[in-house]
């Protein structure tokens, strides 16, 4: 008898499982920079799939935003439109450097750090060398702090210490029913 409510236990409990609310499930995610790129001529951001030690080309956007994740795709591009022509407009080509849209957005105050506030979103064009690659046309806009990896922990002075932390969801992305 006593292993019969013991096995009726454990299948209660094993099934329960499986219906956990997705808010419940994705009780923890990481803070981090996440890194997205436009080719010239695209609307859409599209999460980098590496690092950013790639070549890119004259005309296409680059993206960075501080994200909450419990993914390892970051899901949350930047707000603004990687939208070449508008960050563009006004820097004129040449021969012998390529113009690079980029667009860092430092996120929401409900994933910040305890005591660090998002700065102000950055919407340029950098004008570059033909050979730079994505790290070089964001270290010629803002400083760069990385782990040895190549991991991306902060971008002018925001995160100031941490990188790529686990937290707890944040209370503001936590959806009830």
């Amino acid at each position: 008898m006593k292993i019969k409510a013991l096995l009726i236990s454990l299948l209660i409990l094993s099934t329960s499982v499986l219906f956990i609310p997705q808010s419940q499930a994705a009780g923890k995610g990481w803070r981090y920079w996440g890194y997205f790129q436009a080719a010239p001529g695209a609307t859409k951001w599209t999460a980098a799939m590496t690092g950013p030690t790639v070549d890119i080309a004259d005309g296409a956007v680059e993206g960075w935003s501080f994200v909450f994740s419990s993914d390892d795709v970051p899901s949350l591009s930047p707000k603004v439109k990687p939208d070449f022509a508008t960050i563009c407009a006004g820097v004129k080509s040449d021969k012998d450097t390529k113009r690079i849209g980029l667009v860092i957005e430092y996120g929401s105050k409900a994933w910040a750090p305890k005591g660090e506030s998002p700065k102000k979103t950055i919407t340029t064009c950098v004008r570059t060398a033909k050979t730079s690659q994505g790290i070089d046309v964001l270290g010629q806009v803002t400083k760069i702090r990385a782990e040895s990896s190549g991991l991306i922990c902060g971008l002018g002075g925001y995160p100031a210490k941490e990188c790529g932390v686990e937290i707890p969801m944040p209370k503001a992305l936590v959806k009830t029913k």
